[in-house]
């Protein structure tokens, strides 16, 4: 059967400083059983986006050596990004990706989010597949009023945390951890600073304004490159496309007279995300993945 492998992909309030930032991805430097395929830490987001792959164990450890860490040198009081956020340790997905099923996935969310909720007196939410509710299957709902919202949020009754305290950290926030299938992040970028004009077509975009069904998506203003940005979250590339999203954005901007500057993909994305994109802009017909040069070396004959 081989090793259980899963990919995780943590998200940490912290883009400027770069001391803080290595001092997070550390343990998954050095730990066994973990390889990070990619940080990405963006100043205008203020967020740190980490993605790994690994064995269970290995990822559980590793994970609460990085979230010590966060924890302790993050001050949401402090923090400023165009990102949402409500924790310093804000999401951790895990999703499976060999010889694991959801169920071992969920299974490894609980355990780390219990051993959090006590070692760090965090407040955790379990989300996605894990989701002890309805209302907490979208991380949106979870993270609605931010931070700052929590403080009252989290008294209603409706919103105790599934593990930890019944009350948000002073300056960690709180967490959600959860188990899901794979996600997209792409990001569209528009040649104008309005970022009116980003939300409006944001919000055109998203499943919740009556878009595109498998499309998060939120108005983002990158001031130090004078321009915004639709930034979204595809849940389900298979059957909301990025090439669907790109060419939306492209004709809603249309009434604005703007432009699209360029797009961006954070962290790792399955080759069938692109490969969709390909096929469809090339038009081509009968398109598998065993033409791919690089699959057939893989696959073997």
């Amino acid at each position: 059967m081989g090793s259980k492998i899963l990919e995780c992909v943590p998200n940490f309030s912290e883009g400027k400083d770069r001391g803080v930032i290595e001092s997070i991805v550390e343990p998954f430097r050095r730990t066994e059983g973990v390889k990070m395929l990619d940080y990405s830490a963006d100043k205008d987001h203020n967020r740190l986006v980490v993605t790994l792959i690994g064995e269970p164990e290995g990822l559980k450890s590793s994970l609460l050596e990085a979230m010590e860490v966060a924890v302790r040198e993050i001050d949401l009081n402090r923090h400023r990004g165009e990102h949402p956020r409500m924790g310093a340790v804000d999401v951790i997905p895990f999703i499976p990706v060999r010889n694991v099923s959801i169920e071992e996935a969920k299974y490894l969310a609980e355990q780390v989010a219990s051993e959090a909720a006590v070692r760090f007196d965090l407040p955790v939410y379990m989300y996605e597949e894990s989701a002890t509710s309805p209302e907490r299957q979208n991380l949106a709902n979870i993270r609605k009023g931010q931070f700052e919202g929590f403080f009252e949020k989290i008294n209603l009754p409706e919103w105790k945390p599934d593990y930890g305290p019944w009350e948000v950290h002073r300056t960690a926030g709180v967490t959600a951890i959860g188990a899901r299938m794979p996600l997209v992040a792409f990001n569209v970028n528009l040649a104008t600073e309005n970022l009116d004009i980003a939300k409006a077509i944001a919000g055109r975009v998203r499943n919740s304004g009556g878009g595109l069904r498998y499309c998060k998506a939120i108005g983002v203003d990158l001031k130090e490159r004078h321009m915004v940005q639709v930034s979204m979250n595809m849940t389900d590339y298979t059957r909301t496309s990025l090439y669907q999203s790109f060419e939306m954005i492209k004709m809603e901007a249309k009434r604005y007279g703007v432009k699209v500057a360029g797009s961006e993909l954070v962290g790792i994305l399955p080759m069938q995300a692109l490969t969709d994109v390909a096929a469809y802009y090339l038009g081509l017909e009968d398109f598998s993945e065993g033409q791919i040069l690089e699959n057939r070396l893989l696959w073997g004959d």
